[in-house]
């Protein structure tokens, strides 16, 4: 498994599998480096993509594995890697969320992220499950 900075050529991809993302947020996202590509050989399986809070603090806004490889240890190499990476630039703590309804949380924990609060949308344009917060001191 490898992964690597997004770029041009990975638009179709990562366009097909975040539904959040615009062709604005795309271009962003490759001119400031904040997605990632993670591939295993020649194809693509999964992205990562972050940004950084107040100037010091990672924020990882999506880890996503193809299902047809889940299960098999990418996603959690990939946030290893992904923290291994902010380590390396200098950052001492990471964050993460997830919407309190998804499975994703449980994958945290076990990869020693510590719950520290969460947000509330309702009766909102943003209405969803309360968003959990998760910090990582590295």
């Amino acid at each position: 498994m490898e992964i690597r900075t997004v770029t041009d050529n990975d638009k179709e991809f990562v366009m097909s599998m975040d539904k959040h993302v615009d062709d604005t947020g795309f271009a962003n996202r490759v001119y400031t480096k904040s997605g990632y590509v993670i591939w295993e050989g020649n194809e693509r399986i999964g992205e990562l993509v972050h940004c950084i809070l107040w100037g010091n603090l990672p924020f990882m806004n999506l880890l996503f594995i193809k299902e047809e490889y889940r299960n098999r240890g990418f996603a959690t190499q990939a946030l290893a890697d992904w923290e291994r990476e902010m380590r390396k630039q200098g950052y001492q703590m990471t964050l993460i969320s997830t919407q309190a309804d998804e499975t994703a949380q449980h994958f945290y924990r076990k990869r020693g992220y510590v719950d520290c609060g969460g947000l509330i949308f309702q009766n909102t344009p943003l209405d969803q499950p309360m968003e959990i917060f998760f910090r990582k001191v590295l």
